[in-house]
C-alpha cells in the first residue's frame, strides 16, 4: 500500500534519472577509446585496439607529466587558500557588531561567485595587459615599477589564478563558516566575559575551537577536487606562453582531443583523472567522517 502511495514521488524523480542515465551513464561507453587508436570515420567498433599503449604514452610524454604535475600544483594551491581565505573572513566578519553593515559586506563578497569566468576572463586579461592595463599602470605610474606579466609569465600566471579564484570563490565559501558560527552557544561568550576574557582571547578558546570541526570537513571533502584545477577559469585566461607552468589536465585534453585530433590519448587523460578522483573522493570522506565524524550516508 505504502509503495502505491509513494508512486507520484517515483515518477517525478524519473525526468532526472533519465537525465542521469543519458548523459552521465551512456557516455561511460567511449572510456574504450582511451584502449584504442580512435578514428571517427571508423568508429569506436572499427577503430584498432592499442590496448594500454596510450597510457604508456601519456606518461612518456613530457608535456604531459608537465600537465599532472601543474594541475596537482594549482589544485592544491586553490584548495588551501579557497580553506584558509574562507576561516579568517568568518572571524572578521564575527566582530562586526552592525547587522546591516555586516550583511552589506557578506552580499558584496557572495556577487563574484555568480559571474561566469568569461566575463571575468575578459576583465582580468584587460587589466592585467602588460601594454596599458589598469593594474600595470597604476604599479608603472604610483610605484615605479616595471609592467609584470601576469599572463604571460608561467610564475606569474599560477599566482594570477590563484588569487582570482579566491577573490572569486572565498566571499561563498565562508558561508558554512558563517553557518557554523551561528551554532555556537552564546552563553560561552557570557560566561567568558565574566571571566574578563578579552574579545582575543574569546575568539582564540571559543570561536576557532568551534569553528574547526567545519574546517576539517571541507578541507578533507576538498582532496576529492584535487585534480580539478578550474577549466573555465584556465582556458580563459591562458595562452601559449604559460602552458608549461599553467597547462592543466582538462586544457590539454580539449587541446589533444579537440585542435590535435588525438582522441585516445586524450581520453586516456581524461580516465587516468576520473580514477584518481574517485579514489580521492573516497579517502576524503573515510578522513571526514574519522575526523570529523561527518557522513553523508
Amino acid at each position: 500500500m505504502k509503495r502505491i502511495k509513494d508512486w507520484p514521488f517515483h515518477l517525478m524523480i524519473l525526468p532526472s534519472l533519465l537525465f542521469l542515465i543519458v548523459f552521465n551513464y551512456v557516455p561511460m561507453l567511449g572510456i574504450v577509446i582511451s584502449f584504442q587508436d580512435f578514428k571517427p570515420w571508423l568508429g569506436i567498433t572499427g577503430s584498432p585496439w592499442v590496448g594500454w599503449d596510450n597510457f604508456k604514452l601519456l606518461f612518456e610524454r613530457q608535456d604531459s607529466v608537465q600537465v599532472i604535475w601543474n594541475t596537482f600544483i594549482i589544485a592544491g594551491l586553490k584548495i588551501v587558500f579557497n580553506l584558509l581565505v574562507p576561516f579568517i573572513f568568518a572571524l572578521l566578519l564575527n566582530e562586526i557588531r552592525k547587522a546591516y553593515l555586516s550583511r552589506t559586506i557578506q552580499t558584496l563578497v557572495y556577487l563574484p561567485h555568480f559571474l561566469s569566468w568569461v566575463i571575468l576572463g575578459g576583465i582580468l586579461v584587460d587589466i592585467l595587459s602588460t601594454d596599458g592595463g589598469l593594474v600595470n599602470r597604476f604599479l608603472m605610474s604610483m610605484l615605479g615599477i616595471d609592467p609584470v606579466p601576469f599572463l604571460s609569465n608561467g610564475n606569474w600566471f599560477r599566482f594570477t589564478v590563484v588569487v582570482s579564484e579566491v577573490w572569486k570563490e572565498f566571499g561563498y565559501g565562508t558561508i558554512v563558516f558563517i553557518a557554523a558560527l551561528a551554532n555556537i552557544n552564546p552563553s560561552l561568550y557570557e560566561a567568558a566575559e565574566v571571566d574578563g576574557a578579552s574579545r582575543w582571547k574569546q575568539t582564540i578558546y571559543i570561536t576557532i575551537p568551534a569553528l574547526l570541526p567545519m574546517a576539517v570537513v571541507v578541507g578533507t571533502l576538498s582532496l576529492g577536487n584535487v585534480l580539478n584545477a578550474g577549466f573555465d577559469q584556465i582556458f580563459n585566461l591562458y595562452n601559449a606562453l604559460v602552458y608549461e607552468k599553467g597547462d592543466i589536465i582538462d586544457t590539454f585534453v580539449y587541446r589533444t582531443a579537440i585542435l590535435e585530433g588525438k582522441f585516445g590519448i586524450a581520453t586516456a587523460v581524461g580516465l587516468f583523472k576520473s580514477v584518481v578522483s574517485m579514489v580521492l573522493i573516497v579517502i576524503s570522506y573515510r578522513l571526514a567522517y574519522k575526523l570529523a565524524n561527518y557522513r553523508i550516508f
